[in-house]
């Protein structure tokens, strides 16, 4: 692992700016190291850490994804019913029929501009940035049909922060919500420093803001690499993880992607969550693998993390085949 943390650490190097890195094998940590520091407002800057709480962007989708599985094994929430959205109630909206399973599928059919560079076309900018922010969910719940729902696959942040919406209805917005991630998701999983970001409207912004360690992080990858169970509790439903690692639709940039959680295709059955700017959490259940890599990685460098992630579960799946030959 030594050269491949000082090639992901690299700040010359292709992956650009690595934070931190965190790799349990077998249940042990095995690497880990940090890098870099925050900026903050008004303040000096902070030496990254382990105990540094870094931003998930994408991967809080996978946790949302979690919070509604538990909703559903509740009895509270349908995955193939028409999904709880108030605003599409209308006998006559075509958004009615969008279930539960499109949604968490990225198959809902909505008129979403996922687009991280050009704020005049895109709709994720506008919504976590501009004239949505107040109320996440709204600005998602308003895009009009462009597809049949169920028929057409499109990663989109603001299909999550519907799913998050419809989890707030049930538990209630705010502090309820709140009390529920750090009662039934973070304190099961001892994921201490992590804490979700709220908006105005108290649904959880499921769709990019989460912040923990990258420890932490590790623990809720161990939890889907348990089957959903930490240290002897059934945290997440089995379910979850199932559908986590069912692969749905293909994505135009090439991978597979499933209920919430992404998957590379590789012989190793691994299945991640991913973020913005090259944050992801790979759990690879062949080989008893949790890789966390937190940083910023531009889009037009991502194949590069891409490739070193493929080596790092590559190194272990070989140390591995060599043991136990």
């Amino acid at each position: 692992m030594d050269a491949l943390l000082d090639e992901v650490f690299d700040p010359e190097g292709p992956c650009s700016s690595t934070h931190a890195v965190v790799v349990v094998h077998r249940g042990r940590l095995v690497a880990e190291r940090y890098a870099g520091a925050l900026e903050h407002f008004n303040r000096e800057p902070e030496p990254i850490g382990a105990d540094t709480p870094l931003l998930s962007w994408s991967m809080a989708k996978s946790m949302v994804q979690a919070v509604t599985y538990q909703l559903i094994e509740a009895g509270h929430l349908e995955l193939h019913a028409p999904a709880p959205v108030p605003s599409w109630s209308d006998p006559g909206d075509p958004r009615g029929a969008i279930t539960l399973a499109d949604l968490l599928a990225m198959r809902d059919g909505l008129d979403f501009a996922e687009d991280y560079v050009d704020d005049r076309s895109s709709d994720v900018i506008e919504m976590l940035f501009g004239s949505g922010k107040a109320d996440v969910a709204h600005y998602a719940e308003s895009r009009p049909l462009k597809h049949a729902p169920g028929s057409h696959y499109s990663y989109s942040s603001g299909t999550t922060n519907i799913v998050s919406a419809i989890c707030a209805r049930v538990l209630g917005p705010g502090d309820p919500y709140r009390a529920h991630l750090d009662q039934h998701l973070f304190g099961p999983l001892h994921m201490t420093s992590a804490r979700a970001g709220f908006d105005d409207a108290g649904t959880f912004i499921g769709s990019s803001f989460v912040h923990a360690t990258a420890r932490d992080y590790a623990k809720f990858g161990l939890c889907y690499l348990r089957g959903g169970q930490f240290n002897g509790t059934q945290v997440v439903p089995l379910a979850a993880v199932e559908a986590a690692r069912t692969p749905l639709s293909t994505d135009p940039d090439g991978p597979l992607y499933s209920s919430h959680w992404w998957m590379p295709g590789d012989e190793h059955g691994t299945f991640s969550c991913n973020g913005y700017e090259g944050q992801v959490i790979s759990v690879s259940p062949a080989l008893d693998l949790i890789v966390v890599r937190l940083g910023r990685t531009p889009i037009e460098r991502a194949e590069h993390l891409v490739d070193w992630r493929q080596r790092v579960i590559g190194a272990f799946a070989q140390s591995t085949g060599a043991l136990e030959g």
